[in-house]
């Protein structure tokens, strides 16, 4: 399959170093309005490169496309590129409002192509493996569920809030894992040392099970990681190295330390193979607009509760 990458900043550019190495596709052009960027990415994996997306669009012939531009221009690009009948990846979160969201889904209804939401952190193995352990029970009934996702400032990112960017991995992890929505939000957070909130912390209240999110921009080191307490165990999640390991008590009543095999693999490389293969088999994508939108919903609601 031909193709394609918008924006290769922080995201995209990591998206035409997929393209360009997973054998189900030809990496054919790049386009990013930093010229400098866009040649550099477009030279190093020999690749055209457009300023302009919609002359790439309209000239070169192409299958697939990726948006990695920043979120409050998802919804421009992502409605411009259905109007050339394009299968879509678009980097989380879909949109920046839930109005914005909604316009790209109505968009949609018109087209017979693939859209999905890189919502990445469901493509880790260590996330695919830890929901194989909660459905066989091995840690017993669901109890609470803690994420910590902290780290510095990125100097790139400047159109959004910490519940946007980065909560919203861990509310889509949430809603993965339980397969279902809270019925109840709450949220804490302020700006500290930039002009949007770059310190949340949320709690989510699911059917049987709690869940406290604490993400920042103002911790020096990088930490991405879930723990979660169950009736009969206690399992940890590092979502970096893909460590997953399980306490139980033992016969002594002493916690017994199991670490759990993961087939690591780099989750992008994961989630763009999958996103090629529902284009192949011409079946709906794993992560649609429609869980998408719900995952931005609650993200909303989050930095609507921030703002009071």
């Amino acid at each position: 399959m031909n193709t394609v990458v918008i924006g290769v900043g922080n995201m995209g550019q990591h998206h035409a170093r997929v393209y360009s190495t997973i054998s189900s596709s030809n990496l054919v052009a790049v386009s990013d309005l930093n010229e400098e960027a866009g040649m550099t990415i477009a030279k190093k994996y020999s690749c055209k490169y457009y300023k302009s997306y919609i002359e790439m669009l309209e000239k070169e012939d192409i299958d697939a496309v990726s948006i990695a531009v920043p979120t409050s221009l998802h919804k421009k690009v992502a409605l411009d590129v259905l109007k050339y009948n394009k299968h879509i990846l678009l980097e989380k979160p879909i949109a920046d409002t839930i109005q914005n969201a909604q316009e790209i889904i109505t968009g949609l209804k018109s087209k017979q192509t693939i859209f999905m939401v890189g919502h990445v952190e469901r493509f880790n193995p260590a996330v695919q493996k830890f929901k194989e352990i909660l459905r066989e029970k091995k840690i017993g009934n669901l109890i609470s569920i803690i994420a910590r996702r902290v780290g510095p400032y990125p100097p790139k990112v400047r159109d959004t809030n910490v519940i946007i960017d980065l909560a919203v991995h861990d509310i889509d992890v949430m809603s993965f894992l339980l397969e279902e929505e809270p019925t109840l939000i709450s949220s804490h957070g302020k700006a500290t040392v930039s002009e949007k909130e770059d310190y949340a912390e949320i709690f989510l209240k699911y059917n049987s099970v709690t869940s406290f999110i604490q993400v920042n921009w103002l911790t020096p080191i990088k930490i991405r990681n879930l723990s979660v307490t169950g009736t009969e165990g206690y399992a940890e999640l590092d979502y970096i190295t893909q460590d997953l390991v399980i306490y139980k008590k033992d016969k002594n009543n002493e916690a017994e330390k199991i670490h759990i095999d993961v087939d690591k693999e780099e989750p992008l490389v994961v989630e763009i193979r999958s996103f090629l293969n529902s284009i192949k088999n011409n079946s709906e994508s794993p992560l649609s607009a429609a869980k998408a939108l719900n995952t931005i919903k609650i993200a909303s609601l989050a930095a609507e509760v921030l703002s009071k």
